[in-house]
């Protein structure tokens, strides 16, 4: 008899909407995250996995390594070049060799002493000629091989000079310009290197492995996705008579089966557009009928068969 009056008030409620006490804000719902889809930049076969589901990784974490001779091959041609290019600057600043200017060195030193020998060859040559002692042909070739010992001086001077200057601006800029452009390319190649190798973004756990080593995995196909667990959301489902009592930013307390006691959550978002039943019955009814998906490793498959029935647990 002591229910009576609790019960009375229930059966007049069920009549009479309105009446009794205001029905408690309580939703039904489920936790979400947000995923974050690791992929590579560029397409490769898969050659290491170094996470697995389920598993905490921190940030910068390598987890996914791709096939890199081809990137290694261009990085190396790439070094190369800039060695080259670096060579051909650094000699166009200084001139020619010294071991080549020492040889054209050599060579005027040589040429110069036959223009002296050539000249002092004519002189003698012409004091002969006052005294009537050498016809005027010998004159006529001394003085042919001293100006053809004076041209080549002259020319060897030229060379000298023109060996210890350093190179026109025009041929220095584009040098300049083709070392720029080799380290540019060496630079594009460190980084398609790089990419060979994929990292942690953010800190999180592994949600799901969508390839297996050996698979060649595509350009922005996700290989693995995670999430952070410190910034789940929670998905539930407002009647209308209810949405105006909530406000964004608004503390809501949150429970569930074997969770601590305390859990709260701030409402971020109310969808501006009704939908007319929630896409999955979450009811504290109905909870105890959920099923779960789970999978278990046979330590030894020997004699069975795909699609075999079993039994999971001891038997009865």
């Amino acid at each position: 008899m002591n229910d009576l009056p609790s019960w009375l008030t229930a059966l007049v409620a069920l009549v009479i909407p309105g009446f009794g006490d205001p029905p408690a804000l309580v939703f039904n719902g489920y936790v979400e995250a947000d995923y974050l889809y690791v992929a590579p930049s560029s397409p490769g076969r898969i050659t290491a996995i170094d996470a697995r589901e389920g598993q905490t990784v921190s940030a910068g974490q390598r987890l996914v390594t791709l096939e890199d001779t081809t990137q290694r091959a261009a990085f190396r041609a790439a070094e190369a070049n800039v060695a080259l290019a670096s060579a051909n600057l650094d000699n166009l600043k200084t001139g020619s060799r010294e071991a080549e200017i020492e040889v054209i060195r050599a060579s005027l030193a040589n040429a110069e002493a036959e223009q002296h020998l050539a000249k002092t060859t004519r002189d003698r040559s012409l004091q002969l000629l006052e005294r009537g002692l050498v016809p005027p042909a010998k004159v006529d070739s001394d003085q042919a091989r001293l100006a053809s010992a004076n041209a080549l001086v002259a020319e060897l001077k030229a060379q000298l000079h023109v060996a210890e200057l350093p190179a026109r601006n025009a041929q220095l800029l584009a040098a300049k310009a083709a070392l720029d452009g080799a380290r540019a390319e060496l630079d594009r190649a460190q980084s398609d290197l790089l990419e060979r190798v994929i990292t942690v973004p953010v800190a999180g756990t592994v949600d799901r492995l969508y390839f297996d080593v050996g698979e060649v995995a595509a350009t922005g196909a996700p290989v693995l996705s995670l999430y952070q667990p410190d910034r789940l959301r929670v998905i539930f489902f407002v009647p209308e008579p209810l949405r105006a009592s909530l406000a964004l930013g608004a503390d809501l307390p949150v429970s569930c089966d074997g969770c601590p006691d305390g859990l709260s959550a701030s409402l971020s978002r109310l969808a501006p557009n009704p939908q007319y039943t929630p896409p999955i019955l979450y009811s504290r009814e109905e909870r105890a009928r959920l099923v779960f998906r789970a999978e278990a490793v046979i330590a030894d498959a020997k004699g069975l068969l795909p699609g075999q029935p079993v039994t999971i647990g001891p038997k009865p």
